[in-house]
């Protein structure tokens, strides 16, 4: 092969990227969760952990090892009447350096009458130069629950990643019986270390967390919540949902302040086993 028909084929070269879709449908049976529909494709895998508990749990895995820019990622989950629902990650979630194109990950959540879905993945690792888009589209009956956390981690501090550039836009949608209940859109760029250095914006701290409970009991934790958090973050609560946001300097003490947190949101019941792996 000539030096000229290389450069070409070097030039046209396409980079293989991720796909994958996970799909499940849990139903309540005889008073246990139960399997309706259980779909995966590509390099999304979903896995089901024995318990006898009356919560199923959803273990969501990525095989690719990590996003990266062209990557696409659907996720779908369906809690019907009257079940519970819980969804983690088996790991972080890492968002690699993109070559080109932005990766992007669609979730979409269904809880029908009596049901409640805890949606719990452990945090999302921004890497240098990294491109991500993230879409929420949340359909709640008026008496389901949802309990949602997203943790994230920019760069890796003991990689001595201390200059964090790149893209992330996560937007939620949440609607009630077809009426928009919650949306909000969350969008970083550029110089992603310079702008968390503002004071109100992150103050220098490099993780931080959105927990939201849409649930009647919701109110009612108001104040517990802010005791937890105290100067770590802040809570509100307004139309039926309760809005907290954490901030750490690194995912340790990210994670210190979510555990005791997410326990009381979730009616005491610890995190997912598979968090402390």
């Amino acid at each position: 092969m000539s030096n000229v028909s290389l450069k070409n084929f070097r030039r046209d070269t396409i980079h293989q990227r991720a796909r994958g879709v996970g799909e499940l449908t849990v139903v309540n049976d005889e008073g246990r969760p139960s399997i309706r529909r259980l779909y995966q494709e590509g390099c999304a895998k979903i896995r089901i952990p024995k318990s006898r508990s009356t919560t199923l749990e959803a273990v969501i895995i990525n095989t690719s090892g990590g996003v990266t820019g062209g990557d696409k990622l659907d996720w779908n989950f369906t809690a019907e009447e009257n079940t519970n629902l819980s969804v983690t990650t088996q790991a972080c979630e890492r968002v690699y350096k993109s070559s080109g194109g932005t990766a992007q990950v669609n979730v979409q959540l269904d809880v029908q009458s009596g049901a409640s879905l805890n949606w719990l993945p452990q945090e999302t690792i921004l890497f240098d130069h990294c491109s991500l888009q993230r879409k929420f589209n949340i359909n709640l009956a008026k008496n389901a629950e949802l309990l949602m956390v997203e943790p994230l981690i920019f760069g890796r501090q003991a990689m001595g990643e201390t200059e964090l550039t790149g893209f992330f836009h996560d937007r939620w949608r949440i609607r009630c019986d077809d009426q928009l209940l919650h949306a909000e859109d969350f969008r970083i760029d550029g110089n992603i270390t310079e702008r968390l250095a503002k004071p109100f914006v992150a103050n220098g701290n490099c993780a931080c967390a959105t927990i939201l409970l849409i649930a009647p009991r919701a109110e009612g934790l108001m104040s517990e919540a802010q005791a937890l958090l105290q100067e770590h973050g802040g809570v509100s609560f307004w139309n039926g949902k309760l809005l907290a946001r954490i901030i750490g300097n690194d995912g340790y003490e990210l994670r210190q302040r979510l555990y005791p947190l997410i326990e009381l949101l979730n009616d005491g019941t610890p995190l997912p086993k598979i968090w402390a792996n």
